[in-house]
C-alpha cells in the first residue's frame, strides 16, 4: 500500500534536507513576517488606531 502512495503522491516522499530547502524555509519564514507585518499595520489603521 506505501509503494502505491508513494507512486501516486511523489512530491510527499521523505527527501534528505538540501540547502535548496533551507533556503525555501527561510524564504517561507520571512513571507510569514511580511505577512504578519501587514496585517498588525492594517488593525492598527481602524477609528481607534493611528
Amino acid at each position: 500500500m506505501s509503494e502505491t502512495t508513494v507512486a501516486a503522491h511523489p512530491h510527499t516522499a521523505v527527501r534528505p534536507r538540501t540547502r535548496r530547502a533551507r533556503v525555501a524555509d527561510a524564504d517561507r519564514r520571512n513571507a510569514a513576517a511580511a505577512l504578519q507585518r501587514a496585517l498588525d499595520r492594517r488593525d492598527n489603521g481602524g477609528s481607534t488606531g493611528h
